[in-house]
């Protein structure tokens, strides 16, 4: 059983806490011949595909390392700049591994906010009133689960797909987040949410989910 990640949307739509638990790290090696026919961004914290796909190397692809060194940045481990490693014919052929960039802080804001219509939209599509919008949201390769409380706050659970259960799993993470967040003195309503015993209650309940399962959760 896997579970992806952890997401809690406040009521007004902001994102107001995430958690990456298990999140694959999908990474494409090949060996390359001069000159290198994928286009490369070069900024000041990594170097991207910007230009063409090859091998399963896509556009925003970040480069992970060359000839197995890793890549710090757009500099090598070893002090030298990737660009002019890249650029030098006499380096050929060169291995390199690119990554799926991990998922930046402002875009799972903004995937947040882009979420919360969606679920506005899902309730007024329903012939029937008070619909509850999107509770599971199906793709080939992941599973959405939203529960949204009576004040409007939404948990968000993305896991592997074929999973039965994760509505309990969902008000157990709620449970938490009643007892260690809302009875936080400090914490206040639609606020991002940093509460140390929350992150370390939620990963231990991860955890127990996915060595035992969702049955065992009370146990």
């Amino acid at each position: 059983m896997i579970i992806y990640g952890v997401y809690i949307v406040s009521k007004s739509g902001g994102l107001i806490f995430n958690l990456d638990n298990n999140v694959p790290r999908i990474e494409h090696e090949k060996t390359f011949t001069y000159p290198l026919d994928l286009v490369l961004d070069y900024d000041s914290k990594k170097v991207s595909v910007s230009f063409n796909r090859k091998d399963g190397i896509n556009v925003g692809h970040v480069l992970v390392a060359v000839n197995g060194m890793p890549v710090n940045g757009i500099t090598l481990d070893d002090g030298r700049a990737v660009k002019t490693t890249l650029e030098s014919a006499d380096n050929y052929p060169i291995n390199l591994k690119f990554s799926r960039p991990k998922m930046t802080t402002n875009e799972k804001i903004f995937l947040a906010s882009m979420f919360y219509p969606l679920f506005a939209i899902a309730s007024q599509l329903s012939p029937e009133p008070k619909s509850s919008g999107i509770e599971i949201l199906e793709a080939d390769t992941f599973t959405l689960h939203c529960f949204q409380t009576l004040t409007g706050i939404k948990f968000i659970i993305i896991s592997e797909t074929g999973l039965n259960g994760i509505d309990l799993l969902l008000r157990k993470v709620y449970e938490l987040y009643s007892d260690y967040v809302l009875k936080n003195p400090f914490y206040s309503l639609e606020m991002p949410i940093r509460c140390e015993l929350f992150d370390n209650k939620l990963q231990e309940l991860l955890a127990q989910v996915e060595k035992t399962g969702i049955s065992n959760i009370d146990k």
